[in-house]
């Protein structure tokens, strides 16, 4: 295992990242600022919503397989009953890097898909944010992660 600022390192070092859980009326859903704050950064990053073909202005795939040149990286920014989905929709993709989104409460994260996930070899993330960390980090996100990590939220290792 390795400590989460390392593993959110590693994982924010991939700039093709796809964000699930994008929605159509972003006001108040955390993979919109996710995505938002990704792309504002640098990275490419597609939204992920198979209710959606358009986001944030941007185009929407109805699924991982459906993004041209594929990614890097996912962000699960949905329920956790989609997140084991989505964890093997990367396992058959050669996804290596997921972080299934958590800051209060249950978030996203699944332990059936972190079960999964690490099982193929992928990198899994099982809470907190990428905006809590390096690049991507503001002031408020950084008070958030340490809150997080003091209830468990934020996991010390990975």
């Amino acid at each position: 295992m390795e400590n989460i600022k390392d593993a959110a390192a590693t994982f924010l070092s991939n700039k093709r990242v796809a964000v699930t859980g994008v929605s159509r009326t972003p006001a108040g859903h955390g993979s919109n600022v996710v995505y938002q704050r990704l792309r504002d950064r640098g990275y490419e990053v597609f939204a992920v919503n198979p209710n959606a073909d358009e986001v944030e202005g941007d185009l929407c795939y109805h699924d991982l397989k459906s993004i041209p040149g594929g990614v890097d990286a996912v962000v699960i920014g949905t329920q956790p009953a989609t997140a084991e989905t989505t964890m093997r929709e990367c396992g058959e993709l050669g996804i290596k890097h997921v972080w299934m989104h958590r800051a209060f409460g249950g978030g996203s994260v699944s332990e059936a898909a972190t079960e999964y996930g690490r099982q193929q070899g992928i990198h899994v993330i099982d809470g907190g944010c990428p905006l809590m960390f390096g690049p991507t980090a503001d002031a408020g996100h950084k008070a958030i992660r340490f809150v997080c990590t003091l209830t468990g939220a934020v996991p010390r290792k990975v």
